[in-house]
């Protein structure tokens, strides 16, 4: 541990020169990339060096313990032993814990995309159910939404629905979320009472920064439209709507929310942004041979992940096997016993692999 962590020593006293140097103050990219880097390895140098302090401090009182000392000075001495030795477990499983590979998107904004799957209506109804879910749990945690795009059915449900949730760390709270979640209930369009099993894609992005990736404009086909559907009277006449197709990779992106088409070109390109990052990202992991499979955070979009079962009140997270009988709660947005316990079992599963 002691070498791995003055690794990370010396490199802080090295960021904190390059940080005051006048070449990348003047530079603001740089200065923002080594501002991000110091601010990730600082906690980790903090509680190192209040480690190396701590077992120091153990290391005198196990010599001086040794000699020939008085009773009541001995048993002092003892006591120090007992908290020091104490503190320095404490200070390594914190360490560890800091150790964990750094997620550099956790402080991110998310882009957010739910599109109905198998079960016609019902599914996407369903998919209005976990947009408002995740509304709610937003509106909980302090978070901000803004809609990018959406395709509503009229009937309180969404074929797709894009919106980006803004807040410190809103990425390292829902990044667990993305992949396919399951519902089965009784729909309000069924006569017969009779249980569906639908289904509805939630894909969750880190939103993407200038300093995250670049995008040349000549590879971005932009074409204008007249939006339909609701939205005001003044969205549906005038071509206020927008296409961006980005020729290298065929994405394409609608967005006539907006009655701007300038605010609509924004929000597709914030949106045309983070999806090439996720797809850098994706790029990055198999390159690396990363197990993306084992890291519940970034899995298969393709997975079942979650099942929602109305007529048991049950709601199942399968990657944990956890199983809560909270459904109204949590499709009230009260997410963190399922998010909390995720992220338990991803540290857990990370510090196994550092010890």
């Amino acid at each position: 541990m002691y070498e791995k962590l003055s690794v990370f020593e010396d490199k802080l006293i090295e960021l904190e020169k390059d940080l005051s140097s006048v070449e990348v103050i003047n530079d603001s990219k740089l200065y923002q990339q080594k501002a991000i880097e110091h601010a990730e390895i600082e906690p980790i140098v903090t509680k190192y060096r209040a480690y190396k302090e701590t077992l120091n401090s153990l290391n005198e009182n196990k010599e001086l313990i040794k000699e020939k000392l008085d009773d009541d000075f001995k048993d002092l001495v003892r006591e120090e032993i007992n908290e020091a030795t104490k503190k320095v477990e404490e200070l390594e499983n914190e360490l560890k814990i800091l150790l964990i590979p750094k997620d550099k998107n956790d402080s991110k904004n998310v882009m957010v995309e739910i599109r109905a799957g198998a079960g016609g209506d019902e599914a996407a109804l369903f998919a209005g159910v976990l947009y408002r879910q995740y509304v709610r749990y937003a509106e909980r945690s302090g978070f901000r939404v803004e809609t990018i795009s959406s395709n509503e059915i009229g009937i309180g449900g969404y074929k797709e629905i894009v919106f980006m949730i803004i807040g410190n760390g809103a990425y390292s709270r829902l990044k667990y979320e993305s992949g396919v979640h399951r519902v089965q209930r009784v729909p309000d369009t069924e006569s017969g009472g009779r249980i569906h099993t639908s289904t509805a894609t939630v894909a969750v992005l880190p939103e993407a920064e200038d300093v995250d990736i670049e995008i040349d404009p000549t590879q971005i086909k932009f074409d204008v439209f007249r939006a339909s559907g609701n939205g005001g009277q003044c969205v549906n006449t005038t071509d206020s709507a927008v296409r961006l197709t980005h020729i290298p990779t065929g994405i394409v992106i609608s967005c006539q929310d907006e009655k701007s088409q300038l605010r609509n070109k924004e929000k597709a390109m914030k949106l045309l942004r983070s999806k090439l990052y996720d797809l850098k990202l994706q790029e990055q992991s198999e390159k690396e041979s990363m197990e993306r499979s084992s890291q519940i955070g970034t899995g298969d979009r393709s997975e079942r992940i979650r099942t929602y079962n109305y007529p048991q009140g049950r709601v199942t997270d399968h990657r944990i096997n956890l199983t809560s009988h909270r459904i109204d709660a949590i499709n009230d947005g009260d997410l963190d016993e399922i998010i909390d316990a995720l992220i338990t079992y991803d540290q857990t599963q990370k510090i196994e692999k550092i010890s």
